[in-house]
């Protein structure tokens, strides 16, 4: 067995420690975003020094001084920008005033009010019910038995579905979440893949929530007629904002109607592989009731692709983890999506990993 050196001891430390605390930077996050500092340092301008951002912020006296401990972490984590300024000139705070922190790329996505606000799908993802679930892990783990339940269930009595039929609370997070993530996914597949949606005139969005990616789809291609697909206490009372958007109520287990193209924005990773052939079975019947062939567009996770960046990879496989401990479901490999695809009946097949954490599929009859 190699000897390990005294400096891979030290970095293997750190390395343990980086690890066994990492809850503290999602709940740095939290707190950053319950506290406002993403949307504060906005009004800023974009960047602002501790004691104008302690003062935009509100914070008590006595908190004052330690709102730098947090900045700083949240800034080495890469959420926020940190520039010094004139560091050699003694101020009246301590030397607070030396550095200013700003918006990033990271924090933008934070901002409210920004068409691609994702505030809410952080609080989700580090919401009580999420955490509690994900301490039950190890037991889940050593839990034999048909009928095992995910460690969500295990925690609450409840899949997340369920937990948000009684908590009002967690029921708002989770559709403002899905809000979020769908105008924010919505913008991108606009920008970045229009071409999927040439000779498309009829499209259905199967678990399309409120309408978020059918409206943002049908104000893009005017020529594209959508209609929302999802459970009944679902579209219940929603009220369509475009003109060429419909929803419907129904069972995507049970029937989708006949469109050119059958839509599935992130349904598809909630289920089990069994449960996805049903799904797209009945997506490809749908597309297949019209004069011509259409096509199933899938934008979900297509974990490790080629041209991936391991930071992408790295939010691939949390997001596998989080799947496993709310559904016993998964993020999937390409093999594991082409099996699915054929034995759905489909004969080809396109991806486009061009959406980040997420790829674009294109599934043809």
């Amino acid at each position: 067995m190699a000897t390990t050196s005294s400096a891979e001891l030290l970095q293997a430390e750190a390395e343990l420690v980086r690890h066994s605390l990492g809850y503290l930077k999602s709940m740095a996050l939290h707190s950053a975003v319950k506290l406002g500092i993403p949307d504060a340092l906005h009004r800023c301008g974009g960047a602002a020094s501790l004691p104008d951002l302690s003062s935009t912020l509100a914070l008590p006296c006595s908190k004052r001084p330690y709102l730098s401990r947090l900045m700083k972490m949240l800034a080495v984590e890469g959420i926020f920008t940190a520039v010094a300024v004139d560091v050699d000139v003694p101020t009246a705070s301590g030397g607070e005033g030396s550095v200013r922190y700003g918006l990033n790329p990271v924090s933008r996505l934070l901002v409210s009010g920004s068409g691609a606000c994702l505030s809410p799908c952080v609080l989700m993802g580090t919401s009580p019910l999420f955490l509690e679930a994900s301490l039950r892990l190890h037991q889940w783990f050593q839990r034999d038995g048909q009928g095992d339940q995910p460690a969500f269930a295990m925690a609450h009595g409840e899949s997340p579905y369920g937990a948000a039929g009684y908590d009002t609370e967690f029921n708002a997070l989770v559709n403002e979440a899905m809000g979020s993530d769908s105008r924010h996914m919505a913008e991108l597949v606009v920008r970045e893949c229009g071409e999927v949606f040439t000779g498309v005139t009829s499209l259905v969005g199967v678990g399309g929530g409120n309408g978020t990616m059918a409206t943002a789809i049908a104000k893009a291609f005017p020529h594209v007629k959508c209609s929302v697909l999802d459970l009944p206490h679902v579209v219940q009372g929603v009220v369509s904002t475009h003109e060429s958007v419909e929803f419907a109520a129904g069972d995507m287990m049970e029937y989708v109607p006949p469109a050119d193209a059958v839509l599935l924005k992130c349904v598809l990773h909630n289920w089990s592989d069994e449960d996805c052939v049903k799904i797209l079975t009945k997506c490809r019947e749908a597309i297949a009731q019209g004069a011509k062939a259409g096509k199933v567009i899938i934008i979900d996770a297509v974990v490790g692709s080629p041209s991936h960046s391991q930071q992408v990879l790295q939010a691939q496989v949390l997001m596998d983890m989080q799947m496993m401990m709310l559904f016993m479901s998964k993020e999937r490999e390409e093999l594991s999506w082409q099996k699915i695809f054929m034995e759905a009946g489909f004969s080809h097949y396109k991806i486009q990993p061009v959406l980040g954490m997420r790829s674009i599929i294109q599934l043809y009859p």
